[in-house]
């Protein structure tokens, strides 16, 4: 492979993005791209923000309170994958509406406050923001342009440098702008830190003009008032106003030092985005660019001019979003600046006003914040902030999903054995539940939510499920309360997702139960183990020190109710990976008793499958049959009924495709199929007995077809859930334990 050859495509490549994107602009050319489209060069930090958004897209999920939109801004990405928001829809549409009341109201007026619990993802959600940003300002759409100011040496021009006449003036060969110029033909170029917008070099008066014929009357486009009022910064305009001077006031000639460049927001580089950490110093300050030696080579008019040049966290951010991580850790003094920055997007400094347009976030938890609002001083900021609740998770799959992107064999090191993150992810979310007020409901429904437990309401919250204790009569009137259960505390000060187990205290659990010697995978067995430790150190979490409700907060006792759960996935899992019965059977049988229903409902016939005889529904098999699926004190009548609505209803909103008995009727599923294990419970505690033996020392005393029987179990339990040998034996030892002996 030839380096030389290499380097000139890798060259040829740099080159031609160069070009495309359009990385250098002379002002003429810049203005020419305005005219071209006045949209995209008239945004704030806000709408900018706003359509970086906007570009990832949104998508409707489900919710307990409905369908929700959700923005995948929040979503990971193959160079990112940790970076990512897993839940939280009510809070990015907070934010976004939030961003939408600055866009409406021409300006960022005040400051996004999130808070919540420690480890309730408002970090993850300004990071998932800081990366659209990068990512969008790479995009067409998404071009951003600043200025620099160009001299250029005495090679091109006479007297002072980047003063005085051309060489050539007044001939064809005269130059336009000096923003193309090689590097050799270069002087001094003056950076912009503040990346202001190059339309700040157009005086007030005829930039009002442009924008308003550029718009062609459209009212449906608000003008940010950084472009309609703003000003250039001190050291710009210090600039400009030397050359204007040296030029006898040609503007055209003032022009020609500008050089428009296309930046993109980072947040390694510090463009755009800033992080201001609660450290003690301020958040912008500013040196004497004249008095710097390094700078000798300015050009003599400006010798005798002082250039301020701003830096820090505030002029990082200028056109993008800072955001202030646990601000209330800082000192009030520290960022008292604060409240006139988020009225005016100004801050004072001792020689000059800093002028600046950016998307303003902070953080805090709870702790903080209700410490901050006792202070004579909250007063001042309530009107300058707009609180964003940012509560813990409260559906366990959801939860989940944090566990699976951070949580796999590239992290710990082994294998992930299945339902690991899924008793992590449900422990955790039983702990930030309160028990609901009943007297809050209508009366007929006070004693559902009465005797709604922690697991029960986990279950309702996550898919909609009803505990199978109820009627279908009483689990319809739950489920229509379920809007009302989940929004029950947002009012609350103390509101339900505000304690609990975090989950970073929950990861943390995880990693210790990964390097558990009992098990070659990191397994829910390891994964118990440790919330059973972590239960009986009330001294370090706060939230299990909290009273026990009526099962609410019984910290230990969710340890067994979902180490329950795992038994019941393991052993469902472990009968069907048998073939004792299929999924399959499970569905034809339900079809089949559903088209009898249908007919009894209708007063139809159906067709006997064994005379071909059309003939009425068989009232003994339907019996038969609800018996083990309907709830016990039912009335099969009503019960019937109810099924062929809830099926109607189910039609009407999906009305493609094939009925999904098992998701419309997840409980009685669950009937079914506890049904016929307890007829097959010999059959299965002999197979999973021939399986421990398999898989130790007495695989010999197996007969071939005891052996077949246990390859096709392992190949099963493998193929479609995930284990290994290992995790397999496991998961089978822990269920003949408890289940089987």
């Amino acid at each position: 492979m030839d380096a030389r050859r290499q380097l000139h495509d890798i060259g040829a490549a740099v080159s031609s993005d160069f070009v495309k994107n359009r990385s250098i602009l002379s002002f003429e050319e810049y203005t020419q791209l305005f005219l071209g489209a006045p949209p995209q060069q008239l945004r704030n930090a806000a709408q900018y923000l706003t359509d970086a958004i906007d570009h990832f897209g949104v998508e409707q999920v489900p919710h307990p309170t409905g369908k929700i939109r959700r923005f995948k801004i929040f979503d990971p990405t193959p160079d990112e994958p940790d970076v990512r928001v897993a839940g939280q829809e009510e809070v990015q549409n907070a934010i976004y509406r939030l961003l939408g009341n600055f866009v409406r109201a021409a300006q960022v007026n005040k400051l996004i406050f999130l808070h919540g619990p420690n480890g309730s993802a408002k970090s993850s959600l300004v990071e998932s923001l800081k990366r659209g940003l990068e990512l969008y300002s790479q995009t067409p759409q998404g071009a951003q342009y600043t200025f620099n100011w160009i001299f250029p040496s005495e090679k091109l021009v006479k007297g002072s440098i980047g003063f005085g006449g051309e060489k050539g003036s007044g001939s064809s060969g005269a130059l336009t702008s000096f923003a193309h110029l090689e590097a050799e033909d270069i002087e001094v170029r003056i950076t912009n830190p503040l990346r202001e917008h190059p339309l700040l070099l157009i005086p007030l008066k005829e930039r009002r003009r442009l924008i308003e014929g550029a718009l062609g009357g459209r009212s449906d486009l608000i003008v940010p008032s950084v472009l309609l009022e703003g000003q250039l910064s001190h050291k710009s305009k210090k600039i400009y106003d030397a050359l204007l001077a040296s030029y006898a006031g040609d503007y055209l000639k003032v022009l020609r030092h500008v050089q428009v460049e296309r930046f993109y927001y980072s947040r390694r580089y510090l463009a755009g985005i800033a992080s201001v950490e609660p450290q003690m110093s301020v958040d912008a300050a500013y040196h004497q660019v004249t008095a710097d030696r390094t700078q000798a080579n300015l050009p003599p008019s400006l010798h005798s001019t002082v250039l301020f040049e701003p830096h820090g966290a505030l002029v990082n951010a200028n056109r993008g979003l800072i955001e202030y991580a646990d601000l209330l850790k800082r000192p009030l003094e520290a960022f008292k600046y604060l409240l006139g920055f988020c009225e005016t997007g100004e801050v004072p400094l001792e020689h000059f006003t800093l002028q600046l347009d950016e998307v303003l976030i902070a953080s805090s938890n709870e702790k903080h914040l209700a410490a901050f609002k006792e202070l004579p001083d909250f007063a001042s900021f309530k009107g300058r902030i707009e609180l964003v609740r940012v509560p813990y998770l409260r559906r366990w799959k959801v939860e989940r999903e944090i566990y699976d992107a951070q949580v796999n064999p590239r992290t710990v090191g082994r294998h992930v054995a299945p339902h690991a993150t899924a008793v992590a992810a449900m422990w955790a979310t039983l702990t930030r539940f309160k028990k609901p007020l009943a007297d809050r409901y209508p009366q007929e429904a006070r004693a559902l939510i009465e005797r709604l437990s922690p697991m029960e309401k986990l279950r309702l919250f996550q898919d909609g499920e009803a505990p199978d204790r109820l009627t279908l009569q009483q689990q319809k009137e739950l489920k229509k309360l379920l809007p009302a259960l989940y929004e029950e505390s947002d009012a609350w000060p103390n509101y339900e997702g505000r304690s609990g187990a975090s989950a970073r205290e929950i990861k943390t659990a995880l990693f210790n139960a990964a390097q558990s010697n009992e098990h070659e995978s990191l397994h829910p067995l390891a994964v118990l183990k440790e919330l059973a430790g972590l239960v009986r150190d009330k001294s370090v979490y706060e939230f299990l020190q909290q009273e026990i409700v009526d099962g609410y907060h019984d910290h230990a006792e969710f340890v067994r109710v979902v180490e329950e759960q795992y038994l019941e996935w393991t052993d469902r899992e472990v009968r069907e990976s048998m073939g004792l019965v299929s999924e399959g059977q499970y569905e034809e049988l339900f079809e089949r008793y559903v088209q009898m229903v249908s007919a009894w409902v209708k007063g139809e016939r159906v067709m006997n499958r064994i005379t071909g005889q059309a003939e009425k529904p068989d009232e003994g098999r339907l019996g038969e049959f609800e018996g083990y699926v309907m709830p016990k004190g039912d009335d099969a009548k009503e019960f019937r009924k109810g099924l062929i609505a809830t099926v109607g209803a189910w039609r009407i909103d999906n009305p493609e495709g094939q009925v999904e008995y098992r998701r419309i009727f997840p409980d009685l599923f669950k009937r079914l199929s506890d049904h016929f294990y307890d007829q097959r419970k010999r059959t299965l505690r002999i197979n999973a007995e021939n399986t421990l033996k398999y898989l130790g020392d007495e695989r010999a005393s197996l007969s071939a077809k005891d052996q077949a029987q246990v390859k096709q179990t392992l190949e099963q339990m493998k193929s479609k859930y995930g284990h290994t040998e290992a995790s397999a034996r496991d998961a089978i030892v822990f269920l003949m334990k408890k289940r089987y002996t």
